[in-house]
C-alpha cells in the first residue's frame, strides 16, 4: 500500500536517455529513418506522441501508401520506392493483402521491435527543446500521458519527423507557413489566395454489412450536408475509408493551432454524411449498413515546411532537375487541393504530374539554421508547389531512409574528429557520394546513381550462369479485343528495331493503326516522340501479322510499339511474364487525374502528355509476339550492373524459361573468406502495394525466386531458403564461408515466370 499526505509540490517521474540520434515523429519517415540508422549501428531513440506508429498511415487514420507509383496511374515505370519502405511494403502485403489497417500497425511495430538499437516511446509528446550553444540542440523533453513520466532525451543529432515541425520550431529554425508567390522561385502553379494557401485535414469513416436492417439517429452536432456542403452527392452508400480523401477541412485556419476544431468540424460532416446516406432515401443498399470506424485524429496534410540549404520547386519537378546531392526521388503529381477542402465548389483536387520521377537533394533535408536538425517527412524544405508532389508518405518514407543513413555517416565519419559531424558537414566534408553508397547498397533507388564497392567480392568473381534468356517469342495464349490501346514495351541496347511479328484475328476487313515511340528524355517511359507509324490492311480472320521497322534507337531505352484502338481486332496476348517486360495501355485513371492524356492550362508550367500506364493483375499481359532478332538484354552481366531494378534496360539476369535448374556461379582464382551475401530479386517495383483498403491479387510477386540454395566449392549446401518473398536476402554468416566459388541454385518462380536475379554482392 502506498499512502502519501499533503505536498505543497510533487515532481513527475523522470527518465533520461543519452543516445546517437532522437527521431521525434514515428510516421512512415521517422520510422524508416530509425530502422535504416540502426542497422549501421547508431543509436536511435524514436520519440511518438500517438500510441501506434505509422502516423497517416495506421490505423487512427487509415491512409494508404503511395508514392511515385501513383495508383499505377502515371508514366513511372518501376518506381515503387526502394529500401526499408518496400521491405515494409512487400512484408504487409505478404501478410496483409487485404488492407486491413491494424495488421498494418503490427507490421510496422514488428520492423521497429526487431532493432535492438532502437528505443521506442510511444504516446510521448515532446514540447521543450534545450539548446546546447545558440544554434545546436542538446537535448528534448517530452511527456507520457499514460505513464505519467517525462522523458529526458539527449543526443547529437536530432530528427524532426513530427509532421507540424514541434523540434525545429521550438529551436528557432528557419520555416514557412502558407504558399509562396509564383515571383519569388518563378513557380508558374503557385495557387492564386481565391484557391488558398494551405491543405486542409481529412478524416474517414468505415461501415460494415450487418446482414440486417440497421436505424441511425444522427447526434445533435451532426451537420446538414445538403445544405452546407456543396458537394454532398458525392457521398454514396459504396465508399469508405480514404476513398474519400477529399472529405477535408481546415485550409483557410492555423493547421496546427486550430486543429481540435478542424477535427470536430469534420465530424460534424461525417456524421451529417451518414444521415444523408442512411435515412435520405436515396441509397436503399445502405439499409443493413451500420457505421463501424471514424477517425479520431484528422490525417494533416500540410502545416509548417522548414529551409534548408536549398529548397525544391517546380521546376526541379517538371524539368527533372539533375542534383549532384540526390538522396531519395518523387513521383506523386503536384497535387494541390483547395484551401476550403469539402466546403469548395472547385474540385477535390488539383494534379498535375511530371514525364517521370525527379530527383531530391539532400541539401532540403536538414535545417539550414539548426547545426544538428534533420528535417523529414512532409516538412523539409520545399516550396508549397513541390511540398504538394513530395508530401505523400512513400517518398517520405524515401526520404527517412536517407536521413537514417546520413546520421550513420555522420558517426562513422566523425569518429577521425572524435566528434559527430553535422548534417551540413556531410556535405561539406566531402562524404555526400559515401552516403550515397550507402543508400544505393541498402537497396534505396537513386535515379541515375550506381552502386560502386570495391569491397563487393562478385566484382573480381567469373561469372557463369546455367542459361540466359533469349526473348524471341512471347506465346500466344487467348486473344483479347484492342477496345483501348495498348503498347508493348521493348527493351533495346540500341540500334536497330527488331522486327515482330503479331497474331490477330479479324472480325471483318479492317486497318490496324500502329507507332512505334520512345520517351524524350533518356529514363523516362513517357512516350512522347513518334519515330515511326504504320497502317496495315488486315483481312478478316485470323492470321499472323509480320511487321518491320526502319527506324533506330541511339540510347539504351525502352521503345513502345503501339496497337490503336480497334474493336473489330483481337490481339493475341500471353500468359508469360519476364522481369523487365511490359504492356501498357493508353488508359484513364480518374483517382490520379489521369484522362488518358494531360492537357494543362498554358500558364501553370505544367507538360502536355499521354498516359501509358500497366494494368492491374490478373490483367495487363504482355502481347504476344515473334520477336526478331531475338532481344539478348537479360544477360549475366547485369548481376554487376549496380543497378537493382528496371531503368533503360530490366538490368537483371533473367533464365530460360525451359532451363530445369537456373544457377549463377561464381568464381574466384583464390579461395575467399565470406561472411556476408546479399541477394536481390524481384518484387515488381511497378506494383504500388497500397498498404490498406484496396486490396492485392497476390500475396507474393509473381516474379520473385522463392526457393534456393547456395553451395560451396565442394558441393555443401551453405544456405537454403524456401518461401522468399521479399526484395533484398541478406545472409550472415556466424563464421565465415571459405571456398573458391558459390553457386546460387534457383527454381523458377512457375512456369510461365522465368527466375531473375538482379545482383549478387558477397563480402570477407
Amino acid at each position: 500500500m502506498i499512502k502519501k499526505e499533503y505536498e505543497a509540490s510533487r515532481a513527475l517521474k523522470v527518465s533520461e536517455y543519452h543516445t546517437e540520434l532522437a527521431i521525434i515523429g514515428g510516421g512512415l519517415s521517422g520510422v524508416c529513418t530509425a530502422i535504416t540508422a540502426a542497422r549501421m549501428g547508431v543509436k536511435v531513440a524514436l520519440v511518438q506522441d500517438r500510441p501506434v506508429l505509422g502516423g497517416n498511415s495506421s490505423s487512427e487514420v487509415r491512409l494508404w501508401i503511395l508514392g511515385a507509383t501513383s495508383h499505377l496511374g502515371n508514366n513511372n515505370r518501376w518506381s515503387r520506392e526502394g529500401g526499408v519502405i518496400d521491405e515494409i511494403l512487400v512484408e504487409n502485403t505478404y501478410r496483409n493483402k487485404e488492407g486491413n489497417p491494424l495488421i498494418f500497425d503490427s507490421v510496422l511495430l514488428d520492423k521497429v521491435m526487431a532493432e535492438p538499437n532502437i528505443t521506442l516511446l510511444l504516446n510521448t509528446a515532446v514540447y521543450e527543446v534545450q539548446m546546447r550553444e545558440e544554434y545546436t540542440i542538446s537535448s528534448v523533453r517530452g511527456f507520457c500521458s499514460q505513464n505519467s513520466t517525462e522523458y529526458i532525451i539527449h543526443a547529437p543529432l536530432f530528427c524532426d519527423a513530427s509532421g507540424d515541425g514541434i523540434v525545429g520550431f521550438l529551436s528557432g529554425a528557419a520555416f514557412r507557413m502558407g504558399a509562396e508567390k509564383k515571383e519569388e522561385f518563378g513557380e508558374r502553379f503557385a495557387p492564386s489566395e481565391e484557391y488558398g494557401e494551405l491543405l486542409g485535414h481529412s478524416m474517414y469513416f468505415y461501415t460494415k454489412d450487418t446482414g440486417r436492417p440497421v436505424k441511425y439517429r444522427a447526434p445533435a452536432f451532426a451537420m446538414d450536408i445538403t445544405r452546407e456542403v456543396p458537394r454532398f452527392r458525392s457521398f454514396n452508400a459504396k465508399e469508405f475509408g480514404c476513398q474519400l480523401w477529399w472529405l477535408e477541412h481546415g485550409g483557410r485556419m492555423d493547421t496546427v493551432h486550430d486543429t481540435e476544431q478542424i477535427k470536430w468540424d469534420l465530424w460534424k460532416v461525417i456524421y451529417g454524411a451518414w444521415d444523408y446516406i442512411k435515412n435520405s432515401g436515396n441509397f436503399p443498399d445502405a439499409e443493413s449498413l451500420t457505421l463501424e470506424w471514424v477517425g479520431t485524429i484528422p490525417g494533416k496534410r500540410e502545416s509548417r515546411r522548414f529551409e534548408g540549404d536549398y529548397m525544391l520547386h517546380q521546376q526541379d519537378i517538371v524539368e527533372q532537375r539533375i542534383h549532384d546531392d540526390a538522396v531519395a526521388y518523387g513521383g506523386w503529381s503536384i497535387d494541390l487541393h483547395p484551401a476550403d477542402g469539402v466546403f469548395s465548389e472547385k474540385p477535390g483536387c488539383n494534379q498535375w504530374h511530371a514525364k517521370g520521377v525527379y530527383q531530391i537533394p539532400y541539401r532540403c533535408l536538414y535545417s539550414k539554421n539548426i547545426k544538428n536538425l534533420f528535417l523529414g517527412g512532409r516538412l523539409i524544405s520545399a516550396t508549397h508547389v513541390a511540398f504538394a508532389s513530395t508530401r505523400v508518405m512513400a517518398t517520405a518514407a524515401h526520404i527517412g531512409q536517407a536521413i537514417g543513413m546520413a546520421a550513420y555517416i555522420a558517426k562513422e565519419k566523425g569518429k577521425k574528429v572524435e566528434d559527430y559531424l553535422t548534417p551540413r558537414d556531410i556535405l561539406s566534408e566531402g562524404f555526400l557520394p559515401a552516403l550515397q553508397q550507402e543508400l544505393l547498397k541498402s537497396g534505396q533507388h537513386i535515379p541515375g546513381l550506381v552502386v560502386r564497392d570495391d569491397t563487393d567480392l562478385v566484382q573480381e568473381a567469373k561469372l557463369t550462369v546455367s542459361s540466359s534468356l533469349t526473348l524471341g517469342s512471347l506465346e500466344a495464349d487467348f486473344a483479347l479485343p484492342i477496345d483501348i490501346a495498348v503498347a508493348q514495351m521493348v527493351p533495346l541496347e540500341g540500334g536497330d528495331v527488331p522486327t515482330i511479328t503479331i497474331e490477330v484475328d479479324a472480325l471483318k476487313d479492317t486497318v490496324l493503326k500502329m507507332e512505334l515511340r520512345v520517351s524524350s528524355k533518356v529514363g523516362n517511359y513517357t512516350p512522347d516522340i513518334t519515330l515511326e507509324t504504320k497502317t496495315i490492311d488486315i483481312q478478316r480472320g485470323r492470321r499472323k501479322i509480320k511487321i518491320s521497322f526502319t527506324a533506330t534507337v541511339s540510347d539504351r531505352c525502352y521503345v513502345f510499339i503501339i496497337f490503336h484502338k480497334n474493336t473489330d481486332l483481337g490481339l493475341y496476348r500471353s500468359n508469360q511474364r519476364v522481369t523487365g517486360i511490359l504492356s501498357a495501355f493508353n488508359s484513364v485513371n480518374k483517382a490520379v487525374s489521369n484522362f488518358g492524356k494531360q492537357t494543362p492550362p498554358a500558364d501553370i508550367g505544367m507538360d502536355e502528355f499521354e498516359f501509358w500506364c500497366p494494368q492491374r493483375r490478373p490483367h495487363g499481359q504482355n502481347v504476344a509476339m515473334q520477336i526478331d532478332p531475338p532481344l539478348q538484354v537479360f544477360a549475366k552481366e547485369a548481376i554487376k550492373s549496380g543497378v537493382y531494378r528496371p531503368t533503360t534496360l530490366p538490368n537483371a539476369w533473367v533464365a530460360d524459361f525451359k532451363d530445369p535448374a537456373p544457377q549463377v556461379k561464381l568464381s574466384w582464382e583464390e579461395p575467399q573468406e565470406i561472411r556476408r551475401i546479399d541477394l536481390f530479386f524481384d518484387t515488381d517495383y511497378d506494383h504500388p502495394m497500397e498498404s490498406v483498403l484496396m486490396g492485392h491479387p497476390e500475396d507474393v510477386m509473381l516474379f520473385c525466386v522463392r526457393n534456393y540454395k547456395i553451395l560451396d566449392d565442394i558441393g555443401q549446401v551453405v544456405v537454403i531458403k524456401e518461401g522468399n518473398y521479399q526484395s533484398n536476402n541478406r545472409i550472415e554468416f556466424q563464421e565465415p564461408v571459405v571456398t573458391a566459388s558459390l553457386v546460387i541454385q534457383m527454381e523458377h518462380p512457375s512456369v510461365q515466370v522465368p527466375a531473375s536475379l538482379f545482383s549478387i554482392r558477397c563480402y570477407s
